[in-house]
């Protein structure tokens, strides 16, 4: 019997990690979030199967060539920690596919089962993932690639919809869709859930430094501790986000003058422990207060980013001589220092335009 020819051509999609600079957690009520794109990418490829069965690959994650259900679902008999894996890929798959249904029932004859490879180990270092928004640039990139494949034609803000929906269920409903909307636009962008993207420029006498605090902690554990501290003290959990939102509402201004961005970034650090000390939450962790007491003392700033815990953290100093006497201190403090292009393109390739 003879391998049938692919008539579908490969599809290739990558898309961006991201780290939060300031908003965090207050996005989650609906205050503005300051975001830039890494250069550390997902990258997706999907090729017409050869074997006539859908298959997955995510080499990194220890799953390779895994046979699929025969619409691409996944099957039984999986582990936990495998269906914990895959489960960004299949609320993906589930939601462009029912997008994609009245084109994919025209085409029925000619869809052809996938096999689909994801590799999202630039965003991970010894096997740890670093908090850079691997699972959301998998949403995004596997969004881009499986409607290429079906012949779903998106704009950015549809494919941002799809992609923030199906990384939204995957995480149980938690989430802004900051770290989703960063690894659509790339960039530095201002999100705010429900508002236009707004794209944004960091001051050229800034520069940024991430820093590896530990090993990377469970956003979704966080941000249920936080919930849980809502649920118990709504009155202390609503002063302690209205301070986050009002200082999250000064950034995209701040910008204009290094020193107030430099002074809201350690406000802002500083309301954060306020918060963890109340939820209990594990947000900020001695490590990080010892990492923020450096920074200040060599006339930098260190914050934690994104969800915190045990993920990268982020110092923020002068251009030049600052920049490297704080990264001497850092290094001589045993904190290691990741090679991170920032403002990175977002999306190439599958169908955003």
């Amino acid at each position: 019997m003879t391998t049938p020819t692919p008539t579908m051509p490969t599809i290739r999609a990558s898309a961006p990690g991201k780290l939060f600079l300031l908003g965090e957690y207050a996005v989650l009520e609906g205050a503005p979030a300051l975001l830039t794109a890494v250069d550390r990418r997902v990258e997706v490829t999907i090729d017409e199967s050869r074997t006539g069965a859908w298959q997955v690959s995510a080499p990194n994650l220890g799953i390779r060539d895994l046979t699929l259900a025969t619409d691409g679902a996944l099957p039984a008999g999986l582990t936990d920690q495998q269906r914990a894996h895959l489960r960004v890929f299949d609320e993906v798959r589930a939601t462009v596919q029912a997008a994609a249904l009245p084109t994919a029932a025209r085409w029925s004859l000619t869809v052809p089962p996938l096999t689909i490879s994801i590799d999202s180990s630039a965003l991970s270092r010894g096997g740890h993932k670093l908090g850079l928004g691997s699972s959301a640039a998998t949403a995004v990139a596997l969004t881009a690639a499986l409607a290429r494949a079906w012949a779903l034609s998106l704009d950015q803000g549809e494919l941002f919809r799809l992609a923030h929906a199906a990384h939204r269920s995957a995480q149980n409903g938690a989430g802004s869709g900051g770290d989703v909307a960063a690894s659509v636009h790339g960039g530095l962008i201002r999100y705010t859930p429900g508002a236009a993207i707004v794209p944004l420029r960091w001051p050229e006498e800034l520069r940024i430094s991430a820093v590896v605090t530990g090993e990377g902690s469970l956003t979704t554990r966080l941000v249920g501790r936080v919930a849980d501290y809502a649920a118990e003290n709504p009155a202390g959990h609503r002063a302690d986000l209205d301070r986050l939102a009002r200082l999250a509402g000064q950034a995209e201004a701040a910008l204009a003058e290094p020193a107030d961005f430099l002074r809201l970034a350690s406000d802002y650090f500083s309301a954060l422990c306020e918060l963890d000390e109340h939820a209990r939450a594990g947000i900020v962790s001695a490590r990080h207060r010892e990492l923020h007491a450096l920074a200040r003392r060599e006339g930098g700033v260190f914050k934690t980013s994104g969800a915190g815990g045990g993920d990268v953290g982020l110092a923020f100093s002068y251009a030049g001589e600052p920049t490297e006497r704080l990264a001497g201190a850092l290094a001589r403090a045993g904190a290691a220092i990741i090679p991170l292009g920032f403002f990175a393109a977002g999306l190439q390739g599958g169908t955003a335009s």
